[in-house]
């Protein structure tokens, strides 16, 4: 059996509708490791918002947070662990445009917490599982943060993403999240999953044709394109749907990821071990 390297996206992806890892999927990714694989999660979200998966997985393997900001070996010394920070002057910069954009906030994150210009709105959640303090203020902010969030009108959403890019495209890249809200997220230029996975693969001494990755949006295009065999969930954009090789028969709502692993790598190893 050749070791393969799953790299998975959480959102939208191995996580259904309620934001869970179905008891379903959770056995098929700990079958997948069980039959000498190796699952890594690649996602969007900081480690302190994809920790809990992590464990309920039972990985001991390197992820990717930030959309590939942050690879590490959570809890442990990992001598290719990198992360990638951009100038905290772009954040107040970017703050003292806040009017004239149309934002309804702006946060910066690191690895360990976060930072928001304003404490008082409903989308916290995003940031951590407990409700801003006076601590988590964007004024508090002394150092290079691992990435930034900013949130404005669907209506002004493309305008804000290129006036961004236009400004400081020499230092960070401007993404657009999927999703109902128009929240744009800026990391230090050249920041994408696939070089997170890259440099896990690289380092577990996997040939990129053995990598196989699930995605469904923008942020996951790279990364669908990087690996030998990218698969686009059934829910997923039309852009990843484009850079995969293949789409899963169901959705994220459906176990479409445990679906796929278990009828086209686990049922095949199976098959020809009997």
């Amino acid at each position: 059996m050749t070791q393969k390297l799953i790299a998975i996206d959480l959102d939208g992806t191995t996580l259904n509708a309620q934001s869970l890892i179905t008891p379903k999927t959770k056995a098929v990714l700990q079958e997948t490791v069980n039959a000498g694989h190796i699952v890594s999660i690649a996602t969007g979200r900081p480690f302190r918002m994809s920790e809990q998966f992590y464990k309920e997985l039972g990985l001991t393997s390197p992820m990717v947070n930030f959309n590939g900001a942050l690879v590490h070996l959570p809890h442990r010394n990992w001598s290719f662990e990198s992360e990638t920070l951009f100038s905290r002057d772009i954040v107040f910069d970017i703050l003292a445009q806040k009017d004239e954009l149309q934002l309804d906030y702006v946060a910066a994150e690191n690895r360990d917490t976060f930072f928001v210009d304003r404490i008082d709105f409903d989308d916290a959640y995003l940031f951590s599982n407990q409700k801003p303090t006076e601590a988590n203020l964007l004024k508090n902010l002394k150092s290079n943060p691992t990435s930034m969030l900013v949130q404005t009108t669907n209506e002004m959403a493309d305008t804000v993403a290129k006036r961004l890019t236009a400004q400081y495209s020499d230092y960070v890249d401007v993404r657009t999240w999927g999703g109902p809200k128009a929240i744009l997220e800026i990391v230090a230029k050249g920041i994408e999953k696939a070089r997170g996975v890259k440099i896990i693969a690289d380092a577990l001494h996997i040939d990129r044709q053995n990598i196989m990755a699930f995605g469904d949006e923008h942020n996951d295009v790279e990364m669908l394109e990087y690996a030998g065999w990218g698969v686009a969930m059934a829910n997923g954009s039309a852009g990843a749907k484009a850079a995969a090789n293949d789409q899963t028969d169901k959705p994220n709502t459906e176990d479409g990821l445990a679906d796929y692993l278990e009828t086209r790598l686990l049922k095949k190893v199976a098959e020809k071990s009997a």
